[in-house]
């Protein structure tokens, strides 16, 4: 795992860690000493901790005109036992939306398993919202159906058209354009 890096193309446009209203200005990376493990596996230094033991993030591209974002994350999303949900939404989430963001792109293929519990922090995201969205891109599919048997996705955008989504071949400008058009789309039928 500690091989596994957070997508770095879009560094040239965009560092969370020099941008002043990010969550993770000013955070420091080692890219010498693994520190941050999921259980027994070390994971790789650029992937920033927000509070949970098991799940990391990374936040790839803002764009404050437009109200959107990019996060990709990583391990394993457990809100039984280490209620990551809060953890994100408090340390991460917060902030972006005090920062006028309100379309959230995550992208989770490095995202292993879902343990569920109640879905009071995700209704209480998409309330916070309101013209915005969030949406899952790539996540496996028995994390997506583990959300979906708890009703995530009354919330969260989780469609198949997401689920192979080649979202690394976007320009990061473009790529909420292109989500937002699939909302658009599946807003008609």
């Amino acid at each position: 795992m500690h091989t596994i890096e957070p997508h770095y193309n879009w560094r040239s446009q965009y560092i969370a860690s020099e941008d002043e209203r990010s969550p993770f200005f000013g955070r420091e990376y080692d890219e010498f000493g693994f520190t941050n493990k999921i259980y027994d596996h070390y994971i790789h230094p650029q992937w920033d901790h927000f509070g949970s033991p098991t799940l990391f993030a990374k936040i790839l591209y803002v764009n404050y005109d437009q109200g959107s974002c990019v996060i990709e994350m990583m391990g394993e999303w457990n809100d039984i036992l280490h209620n990551d949900i809060m953890h994100f939404k408090r340390n991460v989430i917060d902030m972006l939306l005090q920062e006028g963001i309100n379309k959230f792109l995550l992208a989770g293929e490095n995202v292993l398993i879902f343990h569920n519990s109640d879905d009071c922090y995700y209704e209480e995201w998409f309330d916070e919202i309101e013209d915005g969205w969030i949406a899952l891109v790539n996540f496996h599919k028995h994390v997506l159906a583990d959300m979906i048997d708890i009703n995530l996705d009354q919330y969260i955008l989780i469609d198949d058209k997401l689920s192979d989504f080649i979202w690394r071949t976007y320009n990061p400008e473009n790529i909420c354009a292109v989500i937002e058009n699939l909302m658009t789309k599946r807003l008609s039928y």
